[in-house]
């Protein structure tokens, strides 16, 4: 009965069709890079686009359904979002939750036509977007951490012939320290195998990774992003922005909005008490015992009244002023030389020297003066 069984199984398994297993629904991940982007499905009927063609699902919705949607590309997960307005929809008229638009208000009624928006005006519509968003940035976060700690990188330099293995900082620093190309800080990358390989690719079709224009030759290239200082990508070319975390901190912002904020408007915010912070005085330790004080005046006084020990006293003795020094006779006065004239010649004709001493130059009174010229003629006849 056993054996028969055993058969009857071994028989069904073979006349079953061979079917390839399908990637398991959490391998497709929601982040904004995944592999294999999930369908995009109507909000009305049984039409399906891929995750890619976004636009023309748009395109779809009004046409067909007179339904326009706001600010999409706020949005951090399409799919996800279609799918819980689909249900929506068919649990409430779509009147209770859009605007209605109606065009050509003042012509015939037969030529009017109604639209509906979907905004984050309505508060489910806008929670359901920041749910979304907090959802995409814990994944982000996941997937950098991933990178942070993945041994197995390896990848060739694409600028030179240098091979970096272990972590993928050693390969982007390499890239700013040698060949003057950086990309961001390490910590601020996300994807990053993702954008080494859109780099590559680029510089493979000898594509300038700035302007993206085509050159014939490597040489070219190389030349132009030189002399161009296009040794850069280009900050405004949004295809780079989901490679970078900043771009995913807050809804509807991108990281030039981040970075203009201003933290004065933080200092403004009169809900935040901070009265009851405290910061831990600077103490100084005694030199003698374990007596701390708040000042060095403090601590001065106490090791003389208790150790009878003069710190300033001692200072003034083994750092005495220089104008006791000089009387001493311990520091030398030093003597100021004069920079010679290149050039230009002194009062009496001769040229001027290097190292002249400054009463020389300084106190001409007291050098030899000669008698005018017309008194020397006059000495010679008489004599």
């Amino acid at each position: 009965m056993a054996a028969r069984e055993r058969s009857e199984d071994s028989l069904d398994h073979i006349l079953e069709p061979l079917c390839l297993p399908e990637p398991a629904a959490d391998a497709c991940s929601d982040a904004p890079s995944p592999h294999c982007p999930q369908s995009l499905a109507c909000l009305f009927c049984s039409e399906s686009l891929p995750g890619t063609q976004k636009d023309g699902l748009l395109k779809h919705l009004v046409l067909e359904h007179k339904l326009v949607i706001a600010d999409v590309k706020l949005i951090a997960d399409l799919p996800k979002y279609l799918l819980y307005w689909k249900g929506r929809f068919l649990e409430q008229p779509i009147t209770d939750f859009c605007s209605v638009i109606k065009t050509n208000s003042t012509g015939p009624i037969e030529q009017q036509e109604h639209y509906f928006l979907l905004c984050d005006v309505l508060p489910e519509d806008r929670n359901l977007r920041e749910k979304l968003q907090q959802k995409r940035l814990v994944e982000v976060l996941e997937q950098q951490q991933k990178e942070r700690e993945d041994c197995s990188f390896r990848r060739v330099c694409m600028f030179c012939n240098d091979e970096f293995t272990g972590n993928r900082s050693s390969l982007l620093n390499h890239m700013a320290r040698e060949h003057a190309f950086s990309i961001g800080l390490p910590d601020n990358i996300v994807y990053c195998d993702e954008l080494l390989d859109t780099l590559q690719s680029k510089v493979d079709n000898l594509q300038c990774l700035y302007c993206e224009k085509t050159f014939r030759d490597k040489v070219t290239l190389k030349d132009h992003m030189r002399k161009k200082a296009h040794r850069r990508i280009n900050c405004n070319n949004q295809q780079y922005d989901r490679f970078y975390v900043i771009n995913y901190l807050e809804l509807g912002k991108t990281w030039e909005q981040v970075q203009s904020e201003d933290d004065r408007e933080l200092v403004d915010d009169e809900d935040d008490d901070w009265s009851d912070w405290r910061s831990h005085p600077v103490s100084v330790v005694c030199l003698f015992c374990a007596h701390q004080s708040e000042t060095m005046q403090q601590i001065c006084a106490h090791m003389k009244e208790v150790h009878s020990f003069d710190l300033h006293q001692l200072r003034t003795q083994l750092n005495p002023p220089e104008p006791l020094l000089r009387l001493s006779g311990q520091v030398p006065v030093q003597r100021r030389r004069v920079a010679p004239h290149r050039g230009r010649r002194s009062r009496d004709g001769s040229a001027a020297r290097v190292g002249v001493e400054p009463t020389t130059v300084l106190l001409p009174h007291l050098r030899e003066r000669r008698p005018p010229v017309h008194v020397m003629r006059q000495r010679r006849r008489s004599k």
